[in-house]
C-alpha cells in the first residue's frame, strides 16, 4: 500500500471517530447507548462460525416475510406484498398459493408503494383450529385491515378464502409508515405494528397521541376484541386502550425470543438514526420517543426534548452504515448450537446482515455477516421455522436460510 493510501486511510478514520464524538455529544440527557465495535469478515477461529446463506426457494413475487404455524416442520409459509401467500410444502414451493388477496384473487390488496398485503400471524393452537390473521392495506381507501381466515376444512394446503372476518380497521393519513407486522405474545394476545401514519417527521404527531393507534404496538384479544387485553396501558377517557408502546415511526418487523420472550422491536428512522428496542417479556407500557426523539437523539425539537418517561433503545446506527433497519429474530434452532441467543436483523437499503447478544441489560457481540453470507440485496424482512431456524427474505424473490459454513 502506497503513502497516499495510508494517509487517506487515516483521515477517513479520523474523522469517522470526529463524526461518532459529535454523535454522543448530541444525545439527549439520560440517554447512555454504547458505540459499539463491530467485527467484519470471518476468521476460521471466530465464535460464532462463519456463516452462509442457502438458498431455499426462488421466484417470489416482492416477498415481505415468512412464518411457520408452531409445530409444522413441513410447511413454510411466504407473503407477497401484492396479496398473495405462498407455501412451502417440504422443500417445494406449491404452484397454488394458499391464500390471493391480491388483483387475481379476491381483489382487496392496494399494492403500492409502502403498501399491500404487509403481515401474517397463526394462532398458537392452528393446528387444531387453522385460524390466522393478514395485515393489509385496503384497495378501496388505503385504510390498515387487520383480518381473521382460516384454513380449508378439507386441504391443510389451502385457506378457507371466503372466510375472512375483519377485527378492526385503522384509517391512515399518508401512504407510507403502515408497520403491518403481526405476532402472538407469550400470554396469547396479538401484538399488532402500527407506523405513524407517515409523512415527514409524523406532522400530525400521532405517535405520542394517546388516543390514536397509528405510531404503536397493539395488543388485542382476538377472542374478546373491542375489550382491552389485561396488562394494556392504563386508558382514560378517549384514550386508546388497545396500546401496549407508543412512541413509533414505523416499527415494520418486531419479534419475540421463543426462549426468553423478550420483544425486538426494530422502528425504522427518519432522517439520521435507526433503532433497535428491546423490552423484557411481558413488560411492554413504553415510550419510544418519536417524534421527540429519533433513536437516541432529539429529533422535534432538535435539541432541549423533554425525555422524560422514555425508554432509549438498545442499540441504533446511523445512516452512515444503513438507512432502512429490518428486524430479525433470536437464533433458537438446534442444527446450529454456536448461534443460540444470537439476533438477527439488518437493513433494507444497504441489504447489511448483523448479529448482536443481549444480556438483559446489554447489547454486546456486534458481528457484520454481510461480507462472509456474499449477500448483496434488499433484505425485506428475517423469518422463523417451527424448528427455530431463521431465513433472510430478498425483496427481489429469494428466500435463504442461515447456516454455518
Amino acid at each position: 500500500m502506497g503513502l497516499t493510501s495510508k494517509i487517506q486511510r487515516i483521515c477517513i478514520y479520523t474523522i469517522f471517530l470526529c463524526f461518532l464524538s459529535f454523535a454522543q455529544c448530541s444525545k439527549p440527557n439520560h440517554s447512555n447507548i454504547p458505540l459499539l465495535p463491530f467485527l467484519s469478515g470471518c476468521s476460521e477461529d471466530r465464535n460464532p462460525p462463519c456463516l452462509k446463506l442457502t438458498e431455499i426457494a426462488s421466484g417470489f413475487n416482492a416477498p415481505l416475510f415468512l412464518v411457520s404455524p408452531s409445530g409444522d416442520t413441513s410447511r413454510i409459509f411466504v407473503l407477497e406484498q401484492g396479496g398473495k401467500v405462498r407455501l412451502i410444502k417440504d422443500g417445494t414451493l406449491l404452484t397454488s398459493p394458499f391464500l390471493d388477496l391480491g388483483s387475481e384473487g379476491l381483489d382487496l390488496i392496494l399494492f403500492s408503494g409502502e403498501r399491500g398485503l404487509l403481515g401474517l400471524t397463526f394462532h398458537p393452537n392452528y393446528n387444531s383450529n387453522g385460524r390466522f390473521w393478514v395485515n393489509y392495506t385496503r384497495k378501496s381507501d388505503g385504510a390498515t385491515v387487520v383480518a381473521e381466515y382460516a384454513r380449508s376444512s378439507s386441504d391443510p394446503n389451502l385457506a378457507n378464502s371466503g372466510s375472512g372476518s375483519v377485527l378492526f380497521t385503522v384509517n391512515q393519513p399518508f401512504t407510507n409508515h403502515n408497520g403491518g407486522m403481526l405476532a402472538f405474545d407469550t400470554g396469547g394476545y396479538l401484538l399488532v405494528g402500527m407506523g405513524d401514519g407517515g409523512g415527514s417527521g409524523d406532522p400530525n404527531n400521532e405517535a405520542q397521541n394517546l388516543e390514536s393507534s397509528l405510531g404503536k404496538i397493539l395488543r388485542i384479544d382476538i377472542d374478546n376484541y373491542p375489550t382491552p387485553a389485561p396488562g394494556n396501558r392504563p386508558a382514560t377517557g378517549l384514550e386508546n386502550p388497545h396500546i401496549w408502546d407508543w412512541g413509533l415511526r414505523n416499527p415494520w418487523r418486531f419479534s419475540l425470543d421463543r426462549g426468553t420472550g423478550d420483544l425486538y422491536i426494530a422502528d425504522v428512522g427518519q432522517n439520521d438514526y435507526e433503532e433497535l428496542n428491546i423490552e423484557l417479556a411481558n413488560t411492554g407500557i413504553k415510550n419510544y420517543g418519536w417524534r421527540l426523539t429519533e433513536g437516541n437523539h432529539c429529533y422535534n425539537p432538535s435539541v432541549g426534548c423533554n425525555t422524560s418517561g422514555i425508554s432509549f433503545p438498545k442499540l441504533e446506527y446511523s445512516h452512515f452504515v444503513g438507512s432502512s433497519i429490518t428486524g430479525g429474530y433470536v437464533y433458537r434452532g438446534s442444527n446450529f448450537p454456536e448461534l443460540n441467543g444470537r439476533y438477527f436483523y439488518g437493513d433494507f437499503i444497504t441489504g447489511k446482515i448483523w448479529s448482536i447478544l443481549w444480556d438483559g441489560t446489554k447489547v454486546n457481540g456486534l458481528i457484520e455477516h454481510t461480507s462472509e453470507m456474499g449477500f448483496s440485496s434488499n433484505v425485506s424482512s428475517f423469518g422463523e421455522d417451527a424448528n427455530g431456524e431463521i431465513y433472510v427474505v430478498d425483496y427481489n424473490g429469494k428466500i435463504f436460510r442461515i447456516e454455518i459454513r
